[in-house]
């Protein structure tokens, strides 16, 4: 199949959720958006169609490695990386740091992959600027990397599937700046990036600051963290705690997902409402109950469903689009019933697969 190309106006996407958002069967052809120049962090963002290939040529290895896989949000990643493996008729090997904080596991985990015969690899990166140099090595090896969900900052990638999370956060801070525009009475709002040092974790903060600015909308201290329950429930309690006046909670998926029980036990629904900058099945879940206001979609199992299609690309000598990602479009109350829900989250009871043999 052929990638082929649109602009935004002809896309027309309807109240800018993606077209193949409501696909039953086949997940693509998907809405999304190519960075040109690719790699380049202020790019020009084009509309596209992603059409992905039928099946691979031959059983090609790739390893997949992520931070972790103590949240939905990597689960539905894994979900996508693995059912197109199957669908795309190759072998996948996945592994996992264990957590933010486990950088030199994960490199050691990317050298043991391409020990153990991987064709190309996918990394879901720790750290932005941390893996430069394995990087390099497996590029120097001839096999490719594709950069999936969270960025690197290495020019010696072959790919990347992943959404600005910049524009991830913007959309949550100006869902906000809507709502309390310049003149109205100002309004506090806990901010919760994630862990510091992570690019997506920074990209994130830029969008949601810069979308506040001017608005009345007042940015406590950002709490950074490991996206651990424990953790951000305690970055939680003490902002709350601090703040007795703060009107909203902003973050992670996990913040939002771990603040709901804690705003209903404290008797403070209604008044300290939570947003989150991605999605997760708990997200999604405390929209359509009322618990959390709107949070955008990234759509990370079409993330994952495209990086293990660009590595099959890459191997077969195939056309592919270097730096793509499906269209983010906000989530709520009003449209939630509209999105197809295994585009933007794991079905329901899906447990982590590591490994897909064909």
């Amino acid at each position: 199949m052929k990638l082929v190309l649109k602009t935004a106006t002809a896309l027309a996407l309807s109240a800018a959720i993606p077209a193949g958002a409501f696909a039953e069967e086949a997940w693509f052809p998907y809405a999304a958006e190519e960075v040109t120049p690719a790699f380049s962090t202020e790019g020009d963002v084009n509309a596209v169609t992603y059409d992905a290939l039928a099946s691979a040529e031959k059983a090609w290895n790739i390893c997949v490695s992520f931070p972790h896989m103590k949240d939905a949000y990597w689960l539905g990643v894994d979900y996508g990386v693995v059912d197109e493996a199957k669908r795309l008729g190759v072998n996948l090997n996945l592994v996992e740091a264990g957590g933010y904080t486990e950088l030199a596991k994960q490199i050691s985990q990317i050298e043991d992959c391409v020990s153990g015969g991987a064709d190309a690899v996918v990394v879901g990166a720790i750290s932005y600027d941390g893996l430069n140099n394995v990087i390099g090595e497996v590029v120097a090896k001839d096999i490719p990397v594709i950069d999936v969900i969270n960025g690197v900052s290495s020019e010696d990638i072959s790919a990347k599937s992943l959404v600005s999370f910049k524009v991830m956060g913007y959309e949550t801070g100006a869902y906000l700046a809507a709502k309390h525009p310049t003149g109205t009475d100002p309004v506090q709002v806990g901010w919760f990036p994630g862990p510091a040092g992570a690019g997506w974790v920074e990209a994130a903060h830029t969008g949601f600051m810069e979308a506040v600015k001017g608005s009345a909308v007042e940015v406590l201290e950002p709490r950074f963290g490991d996206t651990g329950k424990e953790t951000q429930l305690k970055l939680v309690e003490d902002v709350l705690q601090a703040n007795p006046d703060v009107r909203y909670l902003a973050g992670t998926a996990v913040t939002a997902e771990a603040a709901q029980g804690l705003i209903r036990e404290r008797g403070l629904q209604g008044k300290v409402d939570l947003l989150a900058f991605y999605m997760t099945p708990g997200v999604y879940t405390g929209i359509q109950r009322g618990f959390i206001l709107a949070a955008p979609a990234d759509s990370m199992v079409i993330q994952g469903r495209i990086a293990i299609d660009q590595a099959v690309r890459i191997l077969e000598g195939k056309d592919y689009i270097k730096h793509v990602g499906p269209k983010i479009f906000v989530v709520d109350p009003e449209n939630i019933g509209e999105v197809e829900r295994t585009n933007i989250l794991p079905p329901d009871g899906f447990s982590p697969v590591f490994s897909v043999s064909n």
